[in-house]
């Protein structure tokens, strides 16, 4: 009450200055039903005006116009009030010290309403002031909640309960705290405008598990029977806290699946399915399902259910895994590439599970199985060997599949050692084994020879890369400067790498080494014996061979048959036995085209060390190769 007590003498100052009609009440006041209120009140009137048989006043409830009969409340000139009222109203203040304070005792709802005070100072000086006090009779206190409780944030609820009976202090209790987490009390007493509210706080942390949980107030009077109580049920917000979801599940390509969500929040959240960042499917609930049909491997991958609820976002997800045969390996296209050239040939598929992935060349394991989708096969410097057809297969267990294509390897010219001449009984047969069409030269007759030249007898043997040539030479040949006849042959061969000369050796076939039978004692006349032989041979030539140009002088009367006896045996299956060749003519070029059917490609190699070049003897030709 000391506050109305400073403000009265500011009003006056006021009422002074202004000269007005005015009253100071609280706007708003409260009370507990069954107890008392105390509503304070100033007013004031112009100066000019002398109350000459004293100052009177009336309060009216609900409106300030007499003339309307407003229930009285209180009146000081009688005791006439409504029958409401009766007994229950008093006058605290004085009327004279310009204050109209009135007390309402036993108060119930029926009294909640606006009160209006009318001073009366005599004749025409009767004024009903605008301004009202609006009582609110309460029958439980109030608690203070916040418009949201978030989960894991402080939380403080306070209980209310108006003080405004001067006989009656009220006494406030929570109940049902027992289950929260170290809860704290505290106590407050505010005077405000000359009306007093007393309050409890409870503050504590709630968790999302005291969601839908129970609290109450409860306010009594000390000797009376006058209890109060309030209850609320907490409505904990929390973002979602657990999400649930199918666990990683495997399907075959072509079937059908449902995956399920459901989210603990509140409020209950926006479920929404993702695939990647494409949404799939969304709504607002506890609980969302999406069905897939159909499924394709492009359905396989990760699936997540996310729940938001404005407080939080939580998401789980599952991994969907399609199962399906290997696709077509994905390979290199075929290549051609030089001897040397270092590869790496790729092979890609799709499958689930994984499949394994085998090289194949020809038809033969090479490299590693690898179980991915991906496998590289390193070759190193591929060698004439590389060339053929590669084959990457693909295998799970529920199918398999294959790619394949070529490598064509090509090379220099390869002269092999089996190359060389011997005699015969008709004269000289020089063999020529290559990697490539092989032609003759002799170096003495400046002429190179193949199949084009009509004079010799001429033939050639394809298999794959490899290429015999093959020559006869029936003419004698002239004498060098030690007497022994002389074979000056050489084969050569080129192509876009390189090219490859030697001068073939020439040595005797073994079926007429003689000393076989002879043995270490008659080792004098095996000698001997096979100078005649070849005497009689070189002597044979030169009467079955009447061209002087094709003259062949064997420069080693002791010859030796080379290791290529059996190589030249087997290509005489294919042209024909000793001593029947036929010379090449019309008929001969059918026979070359069944003999030649193989198209060569090579890359480089060295040619072989210590072997003879094409141009050794200084001598200069023209070559002309085989078609």
């Amino acid at each position: 009450m000391w506050c109305l007590e400073l403000l009265l003498p500011v009003l006056l100052i006021i009422h002074d200055a202004d000269s007005q009609w005015n009253v100071w009440v609280p706007r708003d006041i409260s009370a507990m039903t069954n107890s008392c209120v105390v509503i304070p009140c100033t007013f004031m009137y112009p100066s000019s005006i002398r109350p000459y048989r004293g100052i009177h006043g009336i309060w009216y409830f609900g409106q300030p116009y007499p003339q309307l009969f407003p229930p009285v409340v209180f009146k000081s000139r009688t005791d006439v009030v409504h029958e409401s009222y009766k007994g229950r109203t008093k006058l605290l203040g004085d009327l004279n010290q310009r204050n109209c304070t009135l007390l309402i005792g036993n108060i119930g709802a029926e009294h909640s309403g606006k009160y209006y005070f009318r001073a009366d100072l005599g004749g025409a000086n009767i004024y009903t002031y605008p301004d009202f006090a609006e009582l609110k009779v309460l029958d439980q206190p109030t608690i203070d909640v916040p418009e949201e409780i978030v989960s894991d944030e402080n939380l403080e609820l306070t209980c209310y309960v108006p003080d405004n009976c001067p006989d009656m202090t009220p006494e406030i209790q929570w109940m049902y705290t027992d289950y929260l987490p170290d809860p704290e009390f505290s106590s407050d007493y505010v005077e405000e405008s000359n009306t007093a509210v007393m309050s409890s706080t409870l503050a504590f942390v709630p968790r999302p598990m005291h969601n839908g949980q129970l609290l109450g107030c409860r306010v009594y009077y000390p000797n009376t029977t006058l209890v109060y109580e309030r209850l609320i049920s907490l409505d904990i917000k929390y973002a979602p806290r657990s999400v649930w979801v199918n666990i990683s599940s495997e399907v075959m390509e072509g079937s059908s699946v449902t995956l399920h969500c459901e989210v603990d929040s509140n409020p209950p959240p926006r479920i929404s399915w993702m695939f990647g960042d494409q949404e799939l499917l969304w709504d607002t609930a506890s609980n969302v399902s999406l069905s897939l049909d159909d499924v394709t491997p492009k359905s396989e991958g990760i699936y997540t259910c996310v729940g938001d609820n404005g407080y939080g976002v939580m998401n789980t997800s599952l991994y969907l895994s399609v199962r399906y045969p290997p696709r077509e390996p994905v390979v290199n296209e075929s290549l051609t590439v030089q001897q040397g050239t270092s590869l790496a040939l790729h092979c890609s598929t799709q499958g689930n599970p994984a499949p394994t992935l085998t090289w194949l060349k020809d038809g033969e394991l090479v490299g590693t199985i690898t179980a991915d989708e991906l496998s590289v096969l390193e070759v190193m410097e591929i060698t004439p060997q590389g060339d053929g057809q590669y084959r990457c297969l693909a295998e799970n267990e529920h199918g398999r599949a294959s790619s394949s294509f070529n490598i064509t390897v090509e090379y220099p010219p390869v002269l092999l050692e089996e190359s060389k001449c011997t005699v015969v009984r008709e004269g000289v047969q020089c063999v020529c084994m290559a990697t490539g069409n092989p032609e003759f030269y002799l170096a003495d007759l400046n002429i190179t020879i193949n199949e084009t030249d009509n004079r010799y007898n001429f033939y050639t043997h394809t298999d794959g890369h490899m290429s015999t040539g093959m020559i006869k030479l029936r003419e004698k040949g002239e004498r060098v400067n030690n007497g022994g006849p002389a074979v000056n042959v050489h084969c050569s061969i080129s192509n876009m790498y390189g090219r490859e000369s030697v001068l073939l050796e020439l040595q005797q076939e073994k079926k007429y080494m003689m000393a076989v039978i002879v043995g270490t004692i008659g080792g004098v006349a095996v000698i001997a014996f096979i100078i005649a032989a070849v005497r009689y041979v070189g002597q044979n030539n030169k009467k079955e061979n009447g061209n002087p140009r094709q003259d062949v002088v064997l420069e080693n009367p002791a010859l030796f048959y080379s290791a290529v006896k059996k190589d030249k045996q087997n290509l005489r299956k294919k042209v024909g036995e000793d001593g029947d060749f036929q010379p090449v003519g019309p008929m001969a070029g059918l026979e070359r085209q069944e003999l030649n059917y193989a198209a060569l490609e090579f890359i480089g190699v060295r040619p072989r060390e210590g072997a003879p070049g094409r141009g050794d003897d200084g001598g200069n030709y023209m070559e002309i190769k085989a078609k």
